[in-house]
Order: structure tokens, then C-alpha cells, then sequence
């Protein structure tokens, strides 16, 4: 497999629209619905309008749903889902394990991130604990994907490349920082085709929004 040389300063900077376009024209030749955004304002508009009003939702761990303001709109107590993340928060790891398990891998809608998209139409998704990939792979009825224009990268080798020289270094800083430990890439999820028709949407925005 070759790779495409790519500074990693670049992994940062939003691709241009011609990239955009020839990712969104890949992911949706692999069966994901697609749709190009200008910025997270329009994300989280559309994000309402796609998720059914009382249905389950997880969201992934996810500095792009932080920062967005999507995770809050999602798991606001009173709010139009039933969001799964602060039930989960609310139970004994040590007593209930397998149901938090459970509860996290099958939802009806999970919404996330990843850490790369190629213009081949792949989706590239890492973890540390891998708990939130069952639902992202086909555990739950939906995934929705919010993604910033920096992550386009060309192919999977570049996917990769990404994810270890440049995700993974920010979210190491931000592990150490808020559980006084480092981050790794345990598990990778790779997403080449969508088998179910209508279950996977990525929403492409135009500025850069996460790592």
C-alpha cells in the first residue's frame, strides 16, 4: 500500500471544496447518505431534523460533538430523545457491567465522529476502549457521523497516518488532562461500504471542527 505524502501540519487545514465534493462522491457510491455543510451551526440544525424525536441516541465520545455544542443538544435532561449517554454515566460499572454494555452497543441512532475520511469513501474511527465502535459498526439502527473538513485525507494509508501522528497526540494531551492518563489506539474501525441502505449519514461540514 503506498501512501500519499501529506505534511501533518496539513491534517489540520480544511480541504477545499473539490475534495469535499470527490469524498462525498466516494462514501456515497459505498452506500452512505451524504451531505455537505457550511459550519456546525448547520450541523446542529440538521442533526435535530434527522434523529426522530424519542428515539435512543449515543453519542460517541467525540471532541467534535464537545465542542459543536451536539453532545449537550442530544442529552439535555427534558429533551426531545432519550439520550442513553446519561443513564450510563448514572450506573455501577462495578454491578452493571453488562448492561451498560449493552446499552451502548444497540441503540436506535448513535452519533459521533471519526478521525478520517479518505476520498476512496472510507470511514476511519479509533478508540482506545472500543466502546463506542459496536454501535458505530451496526450495532445501532442509525449512525450519524459529523465530520470537519480536515479530516479528508486521500487514501487509508494517509487514514492512518492521521490518526497516529496527529489525532493521537491531542488526545493523549487531552487524556492526560482530564483522567490523569494516556490515550492509545487500541481498536480502529474501518467503515468501507454501508450494507444497510439509508442507515449511515455523514454530514461533511466546510470548516475544520474536532481533531
Amino acid at each position: 500500500m503506498t501512501t500519499t505524502p501529506v505534511p501533518t501540519d496539513a491534517f489540520a487545514a480544511p480541504a477545499p471544496a473539490d475534495r469535499l465534493e470527490r469524498a462525498a462522491a466516494a462514501l456515497t457510491a459505498h452506500g452512505f447518505t451524504v451531505e455537505i455543510l457550511d459550519d456546525v451551526a448547520a450541523a446542529r440544525a440538521r442533526v435535530e431534523e434527522v434523529i426522530p424525536a424519542g428515539a435512543s441516541v449515543f453519542t460517541a465520545a467525540s471532541e467534535t460533538l464537545r465542542l459543536s455544542g451536539i453532545e449537550d443538544d442530544i442529552n439535555a435532561v427534558g429533551g426531545r430523545y432519550a439520550p442513553v449517554k446519561p443513564r450510563l454515566l448514572a450506573m455501577d460499572r462495578a454491578t452493571q457491567g453488562d448492561e451498560i454494555r449493552r446499552l451502548s452497543a444497540a441503540p436506535d441512532v448513535v452519533v459521533g465522529s471519526v478521525h478520517a475520511v479518505t476520498e476512496t469513501g472510507s470511514l476511519v474511527i479509533a478508540s482506545g476502549s472500543g466502546s463506542q465502535l459496536p454501535s458505530c459498526a451496526g450495532g445501532a439502527a442509525r449512525a450519524l457521523w459529523i465530520v470537519g473538513a480536515q479530516k479528508i485525507v486521500p487514501d487509508l494509508a494517509t487514514a492512518l497516518r492521521r490518526v497516529e501522528e496527529h489525532c493521537l497526540p491531542l488526545e493523549n494531551e487531552r487524556a492526560q488532562r482530564v483522567y490523569g492518563q494516556p490515550s492509545a489506539v487500541n481498536r480502529l474501525l474501518v467503515l468501507n461500504a454501508e450494507y444497510v441502505p439509508g442507515r449511515g449519514t455523514v454530514l461533511l461540514l466546510r470548516e475544520p471542527v474536532g481533531f
